[in-house]
């Protein structure tokens, strides 16, 4: 297969080119388009890198002391789903020359949060302790920033607050306004705090309506190839070209639950594994649900026809199908028949049927506008 167009800039090096930049440069392209909002976007973005490279080299005083960081207003870019935050993000990301930085999917960071807990259960504070740790990159940038659990909503309040006063500068995409987070949470008074706290370090930035550019690339494609072979594969590449956000690694491996899983490719919000990879070996429902929260964007190549003698894989796929369903993932397959035809055992066939439905459901209009609910 021709690997994709898009260059794979890694998270850890810098762009020669400034976010704004970068984005008049990929307006030159003939499949990129001009886009009020996201050109708002792209000035703020600017304005955060113009004033933390400005701070870097003002950043030792006398004898090469290190001065106190100068705090420097993140942004918060919220809007629909398709509008380009995630990409805008990787533009600002790319372009810092420097290495004290880091990016992730926002789920991605609350594990690492919640396992670093568990090292520092002895600390009086542990979340002082991580704050330590994370402030040690001067700009976090978090991918589809959500708050829905209660747990997550009260170290939140604690872990953000620690982390202005260190001076990270924050910079995160989301779906939410951020006056709607947590909405509707247990004891969400209690988190109110962490918004207003938000709001004052962060400029806030609503991508109004527009056009879904993931939604425009994912109807002119499709999401289900038959058959599987090198023709689907280099479709399901070119999709993958378009909606993979980050640094792209080909095979690698994803880390769940702390069991490693082999991609043919993964991004920072996408992840493409075979078949094999994903249901013949030893998955729980608990994988997929990881999976699915990780990841907005998931393919699965080489799905071969199943038989009653492929029980334990069909099992698998059914219960991944139904997580990525309930997480709203954007699912691309490659596979030996299409929905109706891909089980011809006879155990199976009746859970089969709703595996069979969702998968067409998952190729519309408008399960595909939905955003991904990590």
């Amino acid at each position: 297969m021709q690997r994709f167009s898009r260059p794979a800039v890694p998270m850890s090096k810098a762009s020669s080119l400034t976010p704004k930049q970068r984005y008049e440069a990929d307006l030159e392209r003939t499949d990129f388009q001009r886009d009020p909002a996201q050109v708002e976007a792209v000035e703020a973005l600017q304005r955060i890198y113009d004033e933390l490279c400005e701070n870097r080299t003002t950043s030792h005083g006398l004898f090469g002391r290190k001065k106190k960081r100068t705090p420097v207003t993140g942004l918060y870019v919220w809007g629909g789903v398709g509008r380009g935050k995630t990409y805008l993000m990787d533009c600002f990301y790319e372009a810092l020359p420097f290495e004290d930085k880091s990016r992730l999917h926002f789920h991605r960071f609350m594990a690492k949060v919640h396992e670093a807990r568990k090292t520092y259960a002895n600390q009086s504070d542990p979340l002082v302790k991580i704050a330590d740790d994370w402030a040690s990159d001067r700009v976090l940038c978090f991918d589809e920033f959500f708050v829905s659990d209660i747990a997550d909503a009260m170290i939140l309040s604690r872990l953000t607050e620690a982390l202005f006063e260190r001076g990270v500068t924050l910079v995160a995409t989301s779906n939410v306004d951020p006056d709607d987070l947590y909405k509707g949470g247990l004891k969400r008074e209690n988190f109110l705090p962490a918004i207003e706290r938000l709001k004052a370090n962060c400029q806030i930035l609503h991508l109004a309506d527009g056009t879904d550019f993931r939604l425009d690339h994912i109807q002119e494609a499709s999401t289900y190839q038959t058959p599987a072979g090198p023709a689907a594969d280099e479709a399901l590449g070119k999709s993958f070209d378009k909606l993979a956000a980050g640094r792209v690694v080909h095979a690698g491996n994803v880390e769940i639950l702390g069991r490693k899983i082999a991609t043919r490719y993964r991004a920072e919000n996408a992840a493409w594994f075979e078949f094999d990879a994903l249901c013949r070996s030893a998955r729980s429902a608990n994988d997929y649900i990881e999976i699915a929260r990780e990841f907005p964007v998931v393919m699965i190549s080489d799905v071969p026809v199943l038989v009653d003698r492929d029980e334990n894989a069909a099992r698998r796929f059914i219960n991944a199908i139904d997580e990525f369903y309930d997480r709203r993932v954007n699912v691309f397959i490659a596979a030996d028949a299409g929905p109706d035809e891909l089980y011809a055992g006879t155990e199976l066939a009746f859970e089969f049927e709703r595996t069979a439905s969702r998968l067409h459901e998952m190729s519309t209009p408008d399960y595909i506008s939905e955003p991904h609910r990590s």
